[in-house]
């Protein structure tokens, strides 16, 4: 792809970056923001800016938030001793979406897997753990995408926080073996809360 410009190469790179983001695309991208008004342009990149520079991730469950508490551990309504274990931010989006569940969340920032070099110590394990201890929760439930990573993560913290008192849950199958939670339909996702599962079910299958 040839241009008549330096600028605009760089700005084409620059947004091809981006994930899911082609040559092709990028270029439509950055001339759609040629014929923008330059205030618009310059609001554009200002929010991204501050964006990246003033967001914070939540002291208590590692959500993306503006505040060292997210709005969600914040909130007198949510149901602080039932705590939903996610493996992204976007897993936690996805959940919401389907308002189907009114505790708090828990991101781990990954799931357990050796061959990608991410074992339980660069993951919010341990920080899952104090939080168990510290907060009397009384349900923890497990909403890791499917895959083999997922459930060598659920058997390793569920080892790790074997308490007699805390109920143990996953979420049901209605999800597919091998696929990705975000990627899920809002009604699938909301059915596999309301049907969540004990533990010891869905270990000993």
């Amino acid at each position: 792809m040839q241009f008549s410009s330096q600028l605009l190469e760089s700005a084409v790179n620059a947004f091809a970056q981006l994930p899911g983001i082609g040559k092709k695309t990028a270029l439509r991208l950055v001339l759609h923001l040629l014929k923008q008004e330059n205030s618009q342009v310059e609001q554009f990149s200002e929010t991204i800016a501050s964006m990246r520079k003033n967001i914070r991730f939540c002291s208590m469950c590692f959500n993306i938030s503006d505040t060292e508490i997210c709005s969600i551990c914040s909130n007198p309504s949510r149901k602080k001793e039932m705590i939903c274990v996610v493996e992204t931010i976007r897993d936690v989006i996805a959940i919401e979406s389907t308002q189907q569940f009114n505790g708090v969340y828990h991101v781990l920032g990954g799931v357990i897997s050796p061959l990608d070099g991410v074992g339980p110590d660069q993951l919010k394990i341990e920080s899952l753990h104090n939080r168990v201890k510290t907060i009397p929760a009384e349900e923890l439930i497990f909403a890791l995408s499917p895959t083999i990573q997922g459930d060598t993560t659920i058997y390793y913290i569920q080892k790790k926080l074997q308490q007699d008192k805390l109920k143990i849950t996953t979420i049901a199958r209605g999800i597919s073996f091998g696929g990705e939670l975000e990627y899920a339909d809002e009604m699938t996702l909301a059915r596999s809360l309301q049907n969540r599962q004990p533990l010891e079910h869905y270990v000993s299958r």
